[in-house]
């Protein structure tokens, strides 16, 4: 690898498939959201599309593709966003089920796999804020 920068090398945004793949994981994640009823009245939205959107332009950036989410939303500040809603380890484990179940449904190369689902559970922990 001389020569090679981490600059050279393809993002995970690009290793997994860019903007398919995670319009794929967020769509599914939404679908398990909208069929639980104690996770769904966190989303005062009736339509979870723009919720959607957030999430996957999100995850995107965060994941080395378009900085779309800071450009239209600034500065992502997770645990202030989520300040208003009770975040408790029942809607934590709720969000990891369906994300993973998502995440199952992307058959991706291990590595990608057991970095992206590490990471999803480590976020969901910290967004904790209320304990029952």
């Amino acid at each position: 690898m001389d020569g090679v920068t981490t600059q050279d090398l393809p993002s995970f945004y690009e290793r997994v498939g860019g903007a398919p793949t995670f319009k794929a994981l967020v769509d599914r994640f939404y679908e398990g959201v909208a069929g639980d009823p104690t996770l769904r009245a966190m989303y005062p939205e009736e339509d979870l599309g723009p919720a959607s959107d957030r999430l996957r332009l999100f995850l995107e950036q965060y994941w080395g593709g378009p900085k779309t989410y800071q450009e239209t939303r600034g500065h992502p500040r997770l645990r202030m966003r989520h300040a208003p809603f009770a975040v408790t380890p029942d809607q934590r484990d709720r969000w990891v089920t369906h994300m993973l179940a998502a995440v199952d449904s992307l058959d991706l190369p291990e590595p990608e796999d057991a970095e992206l689902r590490e990471y999803l559970v480590r976020a969901a922990q910290f967004m904790i804020n209320r304990f029952e």
